[in-house]
């Protein structure tokens, strides 16, 4: 029989968790730094609104939900270095599955590099929650040779886009054909793009990779909740407009297969789908060349322009359409 928390305690139940892991017990969270800048940020990951333990494996849900945010260090070309994990835990779940959990967090934490690890533990009554908060270092010379952005510096992503949002509906269309029909649903034609929403991944040495060829971009975004969003915050931050290639944006190979399928175009789902954990950075177009050499997993998207440009979505025909993103009103990002 599964142990329950309530026969181990919250401590001991801590205890535990600590000693399958690489990491020892920390009372508060600090560390000594080296005069660069700091910083943080944090997320909560909620059952029923950001995942479904129906299809989702607990160990990589862990491992999502650090990597989903340590992303926002490294677009700040940040170094990990503190993680802060509260797992809010419902009567449902019992400690073997909490285990599981735990183990995709310090799988992710150990892969980018972070000093220490703080876990509490607390009760839920409305299923499982995550929150995971992570605190970071940009080095003071990095910070300082970040220079403005101009007109026409070049707009680069990390890999395909859309690809989470189109493998969620996957699943749960999956889980309604396993529900109404009591079938396991075949969905190997779409593993790449499963893959891309329970299990994503990021380059852990982005940021000294950087900093060793001396390309320091101007900005960098997360993006998690659609290209347009991360664009439109660019143009905000920057004061610039901003030109995105619809036929420049990658995909993964089968997208537009399943776009098909689900009635779905893949080019919105890229835009507005969201989940998809890619870095955007705005890269000098001087750097161009040694960028493409030794970053070949990114691809230049668009460009910066000129502030009456605003921020606009440019078809293979020439045409160009203002982007529009959730939760932003209209001209809000200039």
């Amino acid at each position: 029989m599964a142990d329950k928390f309530s026969d181990i305690g919250k401590i001991e139940a801590i205890e535990q968790l600590y000693r399958l892991s690489a990491y020892n017990p920390v009372s508060g969270l600090s560390y000594r730094s080296g005069g660069g800048v700091v910083a943080s940020a944090s997320r909560m990951f909620l059952e029923g609104l950001d995942f479904n333990l129906v299809y989702f494996p607990l160990k990589h849900l862990g491992y999502k939900c650090v990597v989903s945010t340590v992303g926002e260090l490294y677009a700040r070309m940040a170094h990990p270095k503190l993680l802060n994990v509260v797992l809010g835990v419902s009567a449902k779940l019992d400690f073997e599955q909490v285990k599981e959990l735990w183990l995709g967090i310090t799988v992710a934490a150990k892969e980018h590099g972070f000093e220490a690890v703080n876990l509490d533990l607390q009760p839920s009554a409305n299923g499982l929650y995550v929150s995971v908060a992570v605190t970071g270092e940009t080095l003071l010379l990095t910070d300082k040779r970040r220079m403005a952005a101009k007109s026409k510096d070049l707009i680069c992503v990390s890999g395909s886009l859309g690809a989470a949002y189109l493998g969620l509906q996957v699943l749960e269309r999956g889980a309604r054909e396993f529900t109404e029909k009591g079938v396991q649903p075949d969905m190997s034609a779409y593993k790449m793009l499963v893959g891309e929403y329970l299990r994503p991944s990021l380059d852990s040495g982005i940021v000294s990779h950087l900093e060793e060829l001396e390309i320091y971009p101007p900005y960098g975004y997360f993006v998690t909740r659609g290209l347009a969003d991360a664009v439109k915050r660019l143009t905000r931050d920057s004061g610039l407009g901003a030109k995105i290639y619809a036929d420049k944006i990658p995909f993964e190979g089968n997208s537009f297969a399943l776009g098909k399928e689900l009635d779905m175009d893949p080019i919105s789902a890229a835009m507005n789908g969201g989940d998809d954990n890619r870095l955007l950075f705005v890269v000098p177009i001087l750097h161009l060349e040694k960028f493409r050499r030794d970053f070949q997993t990114f691809d230049v998207i668009g460009h910066l322009a000129q502030p009456e440009v605003g921020d606009v979505l440019v078809t293979p025909e020439g045409v160009e359409f203002p982007m529009k993103s959730q939760g932003w009103p209209e001209g809000s990002a200039q």
